[in-house]
Protein backbone atom coordinates (compact mmCIF):
# COMPACT_ATOMS: atom_id res chain seq x y z
CA UNK A 1 0.00 0.00 0.00
CA UNK A 2 1.59 3.64 -0.69
CA UNK A 3 2.36 5.59 1.74
CA UNK A 4 -0.52 8.51 1.71
CA UNK A 5 1.49 11.53 1.87
CA UNK A 6 2.82 10.23 -1.40
CA UNK A 7 1.36 11.87 -4.14
CA UNK A 8 0.90 10.51 -7.86
CA UNK A 9 2.65 11.83 -10.72
CA UNK A 10 0.00 13.92 -13.20
CA UNK A 11 1.90 12.00 -16.25
CA UNK A 12 -0.78 14.87 -18.57
CA UNK A 13 0.82 17.79 -16.53
CA UNK A 14 4.30 16.42 -17.07
CA UNK A 15 3.75 16.04 -20.92
CA UNK A 16 1.89 19.42 -21.57
CA UNK A 17 4.84 21.76 -21.90
CA UNK A 18 2.86 25.42 -21.45
CA UNK A 19 5.99 27.05 -22.30
CA UNK A 20 5.15 26.37 -25.71
CA UNK A 21 2.40 28.83 -25.57
CA UNK A 22 4.80 31.37 -24.23
CA UNK A 23 6.68 33.41 -27.37
CA UNK A 24 10.28 33.94 -27.14
CA UNK A 25 9.77 37.67 -27.45
CA UNK A 26 7.72 38.40 -24.39
CA UNK A 27 10.00 36.19 -22.52
CA UNK A 28 12.84 38.47 -23.56
CA UNK A 29 11.04 41.59 -22.64
CA UNK A 30 10.48 40.13 -19.58
CA UNK A 31 13.98 39.03 -18.63
CA UNK A 32 14.63 42.64 -19.70
CA UNK A 33 12.52 44.41 -17.57
CA UNK A 34 13.65 42.33 -14.55
CA UNK A 35 17.63 43.08 -15.21
CA UNK A 36 17.59 46.51 -15.80
CA UNK A 37 14.67 46.58 -12.58
CA UNK A 38 17.91 44.96 -10.56
CA UNK A 39 20.78 46.85 -12.18
CA UNK A 40 19.03 50.36 -12.37
CA UNK A 41 20.41 50.44 -16.31
CA UNK A 42 18.51 49.58 -19.30
CA UNK A 43 19.40 45.89 -20.07
CA UNK A 44 18.07 44.08 -23.59
CA UNK A 45 17.75 40.08 -23.89
CA UNK A 46 18.09 37.85 -26.64
CA UNK A 47 17.08 34.28 -26.39
CA UNK A 48 18.28 32.28 -28.94
CA UNK A 49 16.76 28.81 -30.21
CA UNK A 50 14.63 27.25 -27.78
CA UNK A 51 14.33 23.71 -27.39
CA UNK A 52 11.53 22.45 -25.41
CA UNK A 53 11.86 19.15 -23.32
CA UNK A 54 9.06 16.29 -22.98
CA UNK A 55 8.69 17.21 -18.93
CA UNK A 56 7.62 20.87 -19.38
CA UNK A 57 11.06 22.59 -19.51
CA UNK A 58 13.24 24.42 -22.31
CA UNK A 59 16.69 24.88 -23.25
CA UNK A 60 17.94 27.61 -24.99
CA UNK A 61 20.89 30.15 -24.98
CA UNK A 62 20.36 33.80 -22.83
CA UNK A 63 22.77 36.80 -24.01
CA UNK A 64 21.99 39.78 -22.04
CA UNK A 65 23.89 43.03 -22.72
CA UNK A 66 23.16 46.70 -21.79
CA UNK A 67 21.67 48.87 -23.96
CA UNK A 68 22.93 52.09 -25.32
CA UNK A 69 21.27 54.76 -25.50
CA UNK A 70 23.15 57.88 -26.43
CA UNK A 71 20.58 60.12 -25.62
CA UNK A 72 20.77 59.36 -21.89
Amino acid sequence: MPNEQEKAIDVDKLLKNKLKAVSVGSLENAISKVVSDMVGEDYKCTIGEVKYTMFSGADFHIKIELSYNPEQ
